[in-house]
C-alpha cells in the first residue's frame, strides 16, 4: 500500500503540502485503502485549501466506516468553499523578496508571431506579439508566463535591435504588435537597448501600432525621449485589493494611473486593460471606483482602448500554481470549460463585463472597447453589437487606433 501511495503522489504538488497534511493524507490512504485517483483528488483539494487559507484537509475530515461518505463530505466542503465569493484580508503580508537574474543570449529568431492564446473558438483581434524580453520580474499568481519560462531568469536577446531593424513588413498593410506577452513591456526600461530599438522600429514603420502593455510605473525612458505617435502605452488595472494579494511586486494602482497620466500629458496615447477581472466580495464597487477615477483623470482623446477579460487557465498553469503553493485565492472560483481552457461560467462573465462597460458609459462612442479572447456570444449581450469574424474585429480596432493617432 505504501508503494501505491508513493506512485500516486508522483508529479503532484504533494511535497508542497504542509508536513502535517502530508502525514495525515498518507495515514488515511493506508487506513481507508484509498485508490490512486482518490489520493490524487485529495492532494488537489488539500493544496487548494492550503493556498486559500481555508480549513485544512485534516480539519474537515470526518472519520466514518464508509469511505464514500468521507470523500463525499470532503468534496462537498471543497466545492462549497470554491464557489463562495472569496474574501481577501484587509492588510495582507506583502512579499518583500524576489530573487531574479538576467541572461543575455543570441537567439536565432526575432520572436514575432501571432498571439499565443489565440483561438478560433473565441473572438480575437489577431494581435501580433513580439518577444522583446522573456519572463517577468513581477509575480502575479495567475500569470501564464510562469509555465513557459524560468520564472527567476529574465532573458534578453543579444541581437534584438539588429533583427528588429532587418524585419521587413508589408508597407501596404497595417499591423498591431504588442510587446507585453512574454514579459512586462516597461518594467525593464531600456535595459539592453530594448526600448531604443522599439522606438527606432516604430519610427521606421508608421503602419504599425506598437503597444507597450505594463503593470509598471517605470516610464522614465518615455519621458526623456520623443515617443513615436504610433506607440501606445497601456496599463493592466485591478483594484488595490487584487494588486496586494495576487499581483506581487507590481506597481500600485495609483502609480499605474499616475504613470498613464504623465505620458498622456506629453501626447502619448494610453489605454487600459481590465484583464483579468476577478470576482470577490465587493469587487463591483472597487472596479467602478477605478472607472470613476479614469473618467475624472483622462479625456476620450487621450485614451485609445479599454479591454476586458478574466481569468482563463490552461492545465500547465494550474499545475504550476499548485506546485508553488503560494498564498493565493486565485483558484477559489468556479472553473468551467472555455474552448479547451478553464474559466468562469458565461453567466458570471456576462455580469462582470456588463457592470464594467456600463460604468464607462461616457466613453462608449469615443473609445474602442473590446473583450480579449472571450466567447463571441458575449459581445451582443455586453456591447449591443458584435463582429462577424476576427478579421472584422481586427479591422475595426486598427481603424480606431490609427484615427486616434492622426488626431494627436
Amino acid at each position: 500500500m505504501s508503494e501505491k501511495f508513493d506512485n500516486a503522489i508522483l508529479h503532484t504538488p504533494f511535497q508542497s503540502l504542509h508536513v502535517n497534511t502530508q502525514n495525515f493524507l498518507r495515514l488515511k490512504s493506508l487506513e481507508y485503502r484509498l485508490s490512486f485517483s482518490e489520493i490524487r483528488n485529495l492532494i488537489e483539494i488539500a493544496i487548494d485549501l492550503q493556498m486559500w487559507n481555508e480549513p485544512s484537509l485534516q480539519e474537515i475530515w470526518i472519520d466514518d466506516t464508509q469511505k464514500k461518505k468521507i470523500l463525499l463530505h470532503v468534496k462537498n466542503f471543497y466545492e462549497t468553499t470554491k464557489l463562495k465569493p472569496k474574501s481577501y484580508p484587509q492588510n495582507p503580508t506583502l512579499k518583500t523578496e524576489h530573487k531574479i537574474k538576467f541572461s543575455t543570449v543570441a537567439k536565432e529568431s526575432l520572436g514575432l508571431g501571432s498571439c499565443p492564446v489565440a483561438s478560433p473558438k473565441t473572438r480575437c483581434c489577431n494581435l501580433m506579439t513580439l518577444d522583446a524580453v522573456e519572463s517577468c520580474g513581477f509575480d502575479c499568481s495567475y500569470c501564464s508566463i510562469q509555465s513557459f519560462y524560468n520564472q527567476n531568469t529574465i532573458t534578453f536577446d543579444k541581437n534584438f535591435a539588429q533583427k528588429l531593424s532587418n524585419l521587413k513588413l508589408d508597407p501596404n498593410k497595417r499591423y498591431h504588435i504588442g510587446t507585453g506577452q512574454s514579459s512586462d513591456s516597461l518594467m525593464w526600461g531600456n535595459k539592453e537597448g530594448v526600448l531604443e530599438a522599439l522606438f527606432t522600429f516604430a519610427k521606421a514603420n508608421p503602419n504599425v501600432i506598437l503597444e507597450f502593455k505594463t503593470k509598471s510605473h517605470n516610464i522614465s525612458y518615455l519621458l526623456e525621449n520623443e515617443v513615436p505617435k504610433n506607440i501606445i502605452a497601456t496599463w493592466s488595472l485591478n483594484p488595490q485589493t487584487i494588486i496586494d494579494n495576487e499581483e506581487h511586486f507590481s506597481a500600485s494602482l495609483e502609480e499605474r494611473i499616475k504613470s498613464a497620466r504623465a505620458l498622456a500629458d506629453i501626447g502619448v496615447l494610453v489605454g487600459f486593460h481590465f484583464h483579468p477581472i476577478i470576482v470577490y466580495e465587493g469587487y463591483e464597487k472597487e472596479y467602478e471606483a477605478i472607472v470613476n477615477k479614469l473618467l475624472e483623470s483622462f479625456t476620450c482623446k487621450e485614451v485609445a482602448l479599454v479591454s476586458m477579460g478574466t481569468l482563463t487557465f490552461i492545465k500547465p498553469v494550474l499545475k504550476k500554481l499548485r506546485q508553488r503553493a503560494i498564498d493565493s485565492k486565485i483558484l477559489q472560483m468556479p472553473l468551467t470549460d472555455a474552448s479547451g481552457k478553464l474559466s468562469y461560467p458565461l453567466q458570471i462573465k456576462e455580469q462582470m463585463f456588463k457592470m464594467l462597460y456600463k460604468a464607462f458609459t461616457p466613453w462608449h462612442e469615443k473609445v474602442f472597447f473590446y473583450m480579449c479572447m472571450e466567447d463571441e456570444s458575449l459581445w451582443q449581450k455586453v456591447f449591443g453589437y458584435e463582429y462577424k469574424n476576427n478579421e472584422a474585429f481586427e479591422e475595426a480596432m486598427l481603424q480606431s487606433y490609427f484615427d486616434k493617432v492622426k488626431s494627436l
